[in-house]
């Protein structure tokens, strides 16, 4: 919302909001046939009728009404004025521009008709003609509030802020309490973040009518833009005192309450909504979630199957009650929830997956598949379908049908990043080398700031000992992308060691400890670098720690024993 009114719509708000505020006047319609100045009873008759017509949306109907009494009395310039009041409203906008024009060469300094060319040629965003007709109406009216007002934010909708506050200082001299000059100018301020001086502009607009939530709502937006949470919670807080309706914004100072991590009292604000509107879902739903991310999963499930119970075909609200049963540890209620789901619904798929996930928690792999295989042909373009069907079968240990899923997958969606880099993986995992690389190269012609491929391509050169240079380029550019990434790091690292840069090899691989401690292959790369600076103490320390995390490890328990026989005298 706060870009939408530093854009052209900024410029159109004003109607709306001058006229919720009881500034009729603004409006060139003026539904009434008393000031009519036409001398013709049948030009009067007809002229009614249009208002009327008007008056009950039928503007096709009242544009006829209104020719006739043009017919009738074709000199009154009032109707030709309402005429093109008409053909404005009703988005006739070429013929509304034609007659206007036409009008204003026989009446110059007609200023109704002038205010309504501005407003016309701001809706066909001609802004430098809008600015010469209320240029016009205010040398005809010196004192005309709503010209300036026009005027001024046309003027920041260019972004010319000198002459926007030059135009708002002057209608404030004129009128000092005017609230929507004070008001869009506390907006042009804050789009310029001179937000001091729109603080003080949004404050007297409000000291001025404390009932005005459209500067209330842009106060409390503009603190919060600056992380003043705590103020904007009191600018809500303050106008809730006065109009306690709004639990709307009840709502808004529950969000900044989490967004000031003060989940306690967000909790209340949303259960105070809930006494005197039990039926407020979104508010329900709000509050469960707020729950979850306090991880009172148990909570959060009431909340969650309290809706179920008016509104049980709610598919969104039993995916998030599945969820909570899943998080806090009852697999069996998270799959009854996820298999309720319809295969109607969005979120079908997604659920099988959780389902699938379920099962292969409790060793079902067989099963997790199966639930897979079940929804992909109908799901052919939804790719984490794929990703979840290859890592089962990988985990099952079958590597050739994890690589068939995944080339089915690109056959549907060939430029998709993930599945080819899930195939390249495949490939390094049964020794296919060129293929592994040929995969990566696809992944980085369709994103070239893949950093997971860079560093992939860059590890799997530095580990055979080949185009060093080109490894370490690589990797120093997926560092840039994800800095301090622990992997990354660790390759950095080893392809220092490749290239004999035993300092700086070992520089990089502590700092790759610092970031995943327990990895068993950085532990290892280090006690290899300590090796070769002959440190064969700090050496074994390193394979002693990396056989702890992992003592079936062969490869490390044969560098141990190695070290213990060059030791031996």
């Amino acid at each position: 919302m706060q870009n939408i009114i530093y854009k052209y719509s900024f410029i159109l708000l004003i109607t709306a909001v001058i006229a919720f505020n009881g500034c009729s006047h603004l409006a060139p319609v003026r539904y009434s046939s008393s000031n009519v100045d036409t001398s013709s009873a049948e030009a009067t008759y007809h002229y009614s009728l249009s208002v009327l017509l008007r008056l009950d949306g039928q503007l096709e109907e009242a544009a006829a009404e209104t020719e006739r009494a043009q017919k009738a009395d074709p000199d009154s310039n009032y109707l030709k004025t309402e005429m093109v009041s008409l053909y404005f409203e009703k988005g006739d906008l070429e013929k509304a521009v034609d007659l206007g024009e036409e009008m204003l060469t026989g009446n110059p300094d007609n200023i109704e008709l002038h205010s309504i060319m501005g407003r016309l040629y701001i809706n066909k965003r001609e802004y430098k003609k809008a600015i010469s007709e209320y240029k016009k109406v205010i040398e005809l009216d010196p004192e005309n509030l709503i010209a300036y007002l026009y005027l001024a934010t046309i003027y920041a909708e260019e972004k010319n802020y000198n002459k926007a506050e030059e135009t708002f200082n002057r209608l404030l001299k004129i009128d000092p309490e005017n609230i929507m000059g004070i008001y869009y100018y506390g907006k042009v301020l804050a789009e310029m973040k001179h937000f001091d001086e729109a603080t003080k502009m949004y404050e007297k607009a409000i000291s001025i009518r404390p009932y005005f939530e459209s500067a209330v709502i842009d106060l409390a937006a503009l603190y919060e833009k600056q992380n003043k949470i705590s103020k904007a919670i009191e600018v809500y807080l303050n106008y809730i005192d006065i109009n306690p309706a709004r639990a709307n914004l009840r709502i808004k100072v529950a969000e900044l309450l989490i967004k000031d991590k003060k989940s306690e009292e967000a909790q209340k604000e949303y259960q105070d909504i809930l006494k005197s509107d039990p039926d407020n879902t979104e508010t329900r739903i709000a509050l469960g979630l707020l729950y979850y991310e306090m991880r009172r999963f148990d909570l959060a499930a009431q909340e969650f199957s309290k809706i179920l119970e008016k509104t049980p075909v709610d598919d969104r609200v039993r995916y998030l009650l599945a969820n909570a049963y899943e998080e806090k540890g009852d697999n069996k209620s998270a799959a009854e929830e996820y298999r309720r789901i319809l295969p109607s619904s969005e979120l079908y798929a997604t659920a099988r997956i959780h389902i699938s996930m379920l099962l292969k928690k409790e060793g079902k792999i067989a099963e997790a598949i199966s639930t897979i295989k079940e929804i992909i042909d109908k799901k052919k373009d939804m790719v984490t379908l794929y990703l979840y069907l290859s890592s089962f079968y990988e985990e099952n240990k079958d590597l050739a049908a994890a690589e068939s899923i995944l080339k089915d997958g690109l056959n549907n969606l060939p430029k998709n990043v993930d599945l080819h880099y899930s195939l390249g993986v495949i490939y390094e995992k049964t020794n296919r080398f060129a293929e592994s690389i040929k995969e990566m190269e696809t992944v980085l012609s369709l994103d070239p700031d893949n950093s997971e491929a860079l560093n992939f391509i860059g590890y799997s050169y530095a580990d055979r000992g080949i185009k060093l240079d080109e490894a370490e380029e690589m990797i120093v550019k997926a560092l840039k992308l994800k800095p301090g990434n622990g992997y990354m790091l660790d390759s950095l690292g080893w392809v220092h060691f490749k290239k004999n840069k035993y300092d700086s090899a070992v520089k990089n691989l502590k700092a790759a400890l610092e970031v995943l401690p327990n990895d068993v292959a950085i532990i290892e790369h280090l006690g290899d670098v300590y090796v070769k600076q002959g440190r064969i103490k700090d050496a074994e320390e390193m394979y002693n720690r990396a056989l702890k995390a992992d003592p079936k490890n062969d490869s490390v328990q044969k560098k141990l024993e190695d070290l213990t026989k060059t030791k031996a005298p």
